[in-house]
């Protein structure tokens, strides 16, 4: 039985009622998408052609000296020379007309713009040579860096051909012809099916280099396919993967320079589809320009919240399209100041041609008002887990244990006494499962205490009292990396972890055999990171509260496989709080799974990010999910799914549901689910954001 609430507030109605409008438009508006495509129109549209030649013309700033810059690189008198299989492996190496193709195409969108304000043929004539020799050559891409290179140089080649296309009096439909083969039969096979396991920015470049395909054959399905992924795309591969709700990105910790790679094409994708009056820069809260921002803090100096340790390596390096974004978002009256500084210094130092000349639209040539809207990270959860800043008021008779010290030792002797337990700041590493007696409270200084483990099977912290009760472990990070380094790559442990033979541990496993054996277990502000099982496991107890934890990075596909092993799992539990937590990212599960579970309280969490649902109920009861941000996940955002019996008494409300592959929530044969000020946006492809279902069915294997 579905009850939902009619009685929200104007605002709230029409804000769903425009999200679904939206979600139909994407996707399945035929009377929009029958429509022909804007042409010229990857990066920029006619009249966004003709106010850059006026303005140079007239000799405006910035404008002109970007274009005398861009004259200057710019060599007419240069041999072609092409490949028929192009090889480019890591970093270059090999480097097989990997150089050429890219120089190439990006000599041709120079060539094309050239050309457009000066009239001056020998720019024509240039391009439309390396069109036609490519055209001629070109029949493979391999090695590392094939996805990368044909993504980028495609967007090139496309941008500059689309120019020449509907203006030059050279172009004939021959060459459309030949490109649009090339294109096809040459670049598309090579990044149809993305890299989504690689970092986010793969996905970026591709998704540009497609969309940029899809606008000059006049690809429909293609385009929608691009608009979805960038929306919805598994993996690190679309820009709510990418960008998280903090402004964080997906590789900050690897390099900045990388997070301004990625963030930099996932905008150049967005700004192609912009130009066809697709949208993607406004949606989350505008979370590109979000991204903008933070990675910006870095590269001033800044020291944003994150997490895990934020890399500066190549912080000093700049990159030649950060206009436009500025200039899109300052138009829309969005505040980015840190990204004006480094815009305006790469302007004064004269590292800018194309990025400039390219970086304003027609369309806000008029706009003079100041911004005035802030940019805020999302509030729900931030930040969770173990504190930055070191603890220090413990009571006086409490067990302080270093680092190398016997932990296990004073947990056994401090159990039931009160006395607490603190494990000081460092890496506490075991090599047998930490195991936790009735009567804990075990602390730590915060980030700076982590807890690893090392050939160890199935559980980092667990018990063996099977009627464990009253435990409060707080203040720490449990890490299941095999390494307290942190990798450049946050790529690097997941490929160890993702596979069959991860590192076989749950962080922490407290197992009742019988409902209600364990009693009077809280978590709070703990980090559990990195398990290829489950983050944290937690059957036959009951009065379970975990508060501002951080448990992200969980569940693989190890055996005994993938959608088996999450973030958190509660099996037969009752009497559950969860509040201001953070669940994200499990590499093959949900972000929380709960199983037989009544009276569980949900609120105010982000969930966020996960390879299936957000949250998956089953055979539970009395269960109210109110205020989180659910958001990003493979599956449904929410699904309360039918094994034998469905779910009971479920209440979600006023939650932000939304970017989710599946419906914003999911329901079969659920008895009594009530629905009320949810805040849906695109999730799934179609209109219904909510699909709840009075039918018998079962989840199959998809």
């Amino acid at each position: 039985m579905l009850i939902k609430s009619n009685n929200l507030p104007f605002y709230r109605r029409f804000g769903i009622i425009s999200s679904i409008i939206l979600v139909a438009m994407f996707i399945f508006a035929g009377n929009i998408y029958a429509q022909p495509f804007v042409h010229p129109g990857i990066d920029l549209n006619q009249k966004d052609l003709d106010y850059i030649k006026s303005q140079v013309l007239a000799r405006q700033e910035p404008w002109f000296s970007a274009f005398e810059r861009l004259k200057e690189r710019t060599d007419t008198d240069v041999e072609i020379v092409t490949f028929s299989h192009i090889i480019r492996g890591p970093f270059g190496n090999p480097n097989i007309g990997g150089g050429e193709l890219m120089r190439n195409g990006s000599s041709a969108y120079d060539c094309a713009l050239l050309w457009y304000i000066t009239g001056e043929e020998k720019y024509a004539r240039l391009a439309i040579e390396i069109f036609e020799k490519w055209s001629e050559s070109s029949w493979s891409f391999d090695d590392n860096d094939a996805k990368l290179l044909s993504g980028m140089s495609s967007y090139y080649f496309c941008s500059g051909a689309e120019i020449l296309r509907y203006h030059y009096s050279g172009w004939t439909a021959r060459h459309t012809e030949r490109f649009s083969r090339m294109m096809m039969e040459s670049f598309y096979p090579v990044m149809r099916f993305y890299f989504p396991e690689a970092n986010g920015n793969w996905d970026a470049v591709i998704a540009r280099g497609l969309i940029a395909i899809a606008v000059f054959t006049d690809n429909r399905p293609l385009f929608d396919g691009v608009i979805n992924h960038l929306i919805r795309g598994p993996g690190n591969g679309s820009i709510f993967k990418y960008v998280f709700p903090s402004g964080q990105c997906q590789e900050t910790m690897r390099s900045v320079s990388y997070a301004h790679m990625g963030l930099s094409e996932f905008a150049g994708a967005a700004r192609i589809a912009y130009t066809q009056g697709v949208d993607l820069f406004s949606l989350g809260d505008n979370r590109l320009a979000l991204g903008y921002e933070y990675a910006m803090d870095i590269t001033l100096g800044g020291n944003p919240q994150s997490y895990g340790r934020f890399s500066v390596f190549n912080i000093n390096s700049r990159r030649d399209d950060y206009e436009y974004t500025f200039q899109h978002y300052k138009a829309k009256g969005i505040k980015m100041p840190l990204t004006q500084r480094i815009v305006e210094e790469v302007r004064n130092n004269n590292r800018s041609n194309r990025g400039i000349l390219i970086g304003f639209r027609d369309e806000f040539k008029n706009q003079t008002a100041a911004p005035t809207i802030d940019l805020r990270p999302s509030p729900i959860a931030y930040p969770a887990g173990a504190t930055v800043n070191r603890a220090d008021n413990f009571p006086a008779n409490s067990i302080q244990v270093a680092p190398g010290e016997n932990l296990q030792q004073a947990l056994n002797n401090a159990a039931g006494s009160g006395r607490w337990v603190v494990a000081k700041e460092g890496i506490h590493k075991f090599n047998e499962t930490l195991k936790i007696p009735s009567g804990t409270r075990l602390t730590g200084e915060g980030l700076g205490t982590v807890l690893m483990f090392e050939g160890i099977r199935y559980h980092a912290l667990s018990t063996d009292d099977k009627s464990l009760s009253d435990v409060r472990i707080s203040n720490l990070v449990i890490d299941g990396a095999t390494t307290p380094e942190i990798p450049s790559d946050p790529n690097g442990g997941r490929f160890t972890r993702t596979g069959r033979f991860g590192n076989s541990m749950t962080g922490i496993a407290f197992l009742g055999e019988t409902p209600g054996s364990m009693k009077n277990i809280v978590l709070e502000n703990v980090s559990v990171i990195h398990f290829s099982r489950n983050g944290v496991f937690i059957a036959g107890a009951e009065n379970v509260e975990i508060i501002n934890c951080n448990i992200s990075d969980n569940g693989s596909r190890m055996v005994p496989g993938p959608r088996l092993q999450h973030n958190l799992l509660l099996r037969h539990v009752k009497n559950v709080k969860i509040r201001d937590s953070r669940f994200d990212t499990s590499l093959a599960g949900c972000g929380m799974a709960l199983a037989n579970c009544s009276d569980v309280t949900i609120e105010r969490c982000e969930i966020a990010r996960n390879a299936w649902f957000g949250i998956l109920l089953s055979t539970s009861e009395n269960i109210t999910i109110t205020g989180n941000l659910i958001e990003g996940n493979c599956g449904s955002g929410i699904m309360a799914e039918f094994l034998y019996a469905g779910c009971r008494n479920v209440a979600v409300n006023n939650n932000i549901i939304q970017y989710n592959n599946g419906y914003g929530v999911e329901s079969y044969a659920a008895e009594r689910i009530t629905l009320n000020g949810n805040r849906y946006h695109l999730n799934g492809r179609l209109a219904e954001q909510e699909k709840i279902s009075e039918q018998q069915q079962i989840i199959l294997a998809n």
